[in-house]
């Protein structure tokens, strides 16, 4: 079995920005569904927690006016451009980062609103780290935590450069990869990906899941022809050994910036993403893990 590829999350800074920007219609109706949980209480402080480059913590900021937002992240580089960003739309009064290991959250201030978006299933052990993000939410605050929802689409299924089903196939080989990163993830306990089950789990409240869609048509404009281009590329170095030939002469040619097919100039390209929200709340003492039905990962 080939080892999993790690990602450098500093280097490809440039992708996670343009990523949020593409898709910030989700994180934007997302926050609007925040700000409706707690119009009785809306939260004067936030944690945006594996906040990247801080594009949704500035739309944090803007849908709660009100809110101190604080954007987590173990990269110095994406802090950086997080309060940069703050800094450009005349936030940065009360936008401010910090520089932390997530497995250390417990250090954090507590919050009444949390947001964690597509970090939580890094760890080996997704209950334990959801603990740690209660004990920072303040009694009656809410967490929020985006995970799953469905794979992205780009492409129709068949590209007429080679065989149909392309993207089918990229999904089956990066839940692979996925599951090999997951197995090697230090403490990893394996769990039934119920998120509202892990979040009980957790010491919470669960409240309800809700899935937030991208759908932008083709044509493209420019900045979304070059996310798709960048997620491809992406998918293409991630699975570099794993993909057969004739798959990777049809992904180069999609990427080839001068071909006609390629996805900078062929007129099908959209970009179809779904993406699940999970909402739960703390209860009036402070929450106590337990432990649900689990077995280790060998």
């Amino acid at each position: 079995m080939s080892r999993p590829r790690t990602v450098d999350w500093a280097a490809v800074a440039d992708e996670l920005e343009q990523l949020a920007r593409v898709r910030s219609a989700w994180q934007r109706a997302a926050a609007r569904w925040l700000a409706e949980l707690t119009a009785d209480s809306p939260p004067r402080r936030i944690l945006d927690v594996g906040s990247g480059p801080g594009v949704t913590t500035c739309l944090l900021a803007r849908q709660f006016p009100e809110a101190e937002v604080l954007a987590v992240d173990v990269q110095p580089e994406l802090l950086a451009r997080a309060a940069a960003l703050a800094g450009r739309l005349g936030l940065d009064a009360r936008v401010r980062t910090r520089r932390l290991d997530l497995n250390d959250v417990t250090e954090l201030p507590t919050a009444d609103l949390i947001w964690a978006s597509s970090v939580v299933h890094h760890f080996g052990d997704q209950v334990a780290m959801l603990a740690r993000l209660a004990s920072r939410i303040s009694p009656g605050g809410l967490l929020a935590v985006a995970e799953g929802g469905l794979p992205s689409r780009f492409l129709p299924r068949d590209t007429g450069i080679g065989r149909p089903g392309l993207q089918a196939r990229l999904d089956a080989l990066m839940e692979d990869w996925f599951t090999e990163r997951r197995h090697a993830a230090p403490g990893s306990v394996r769990r039934v990906d119920d998120w509202l089950a892990l979040l009980a789990a957790a010491g919470l409240r669960p409240r309800r899941s809700r899935t937030f869609l991208v759908d932008l048509p083709s044509p493209l404009d420019d900045e979304a022809r070059d996310h798709v281009r960048s997620m491809l590329a992406r998918l293409r170095d991630l699975l570099a050994d794993r993909i057969e030939a004739d798959d990777r002469a049809q992904l180069e040619r999609l990427l080839d910036p001068r071909a006609d097919e390629g996805v900078l100039r062929r007129p099908d390209v959209f970009v179809l993403a779904a993406t699940t929200v999970h909402i739960a709340h703390t209860p009036a003492t402070p929450p106590r893990p337990r432990t649900p039905a689990a077995r280790a990962t060998p």
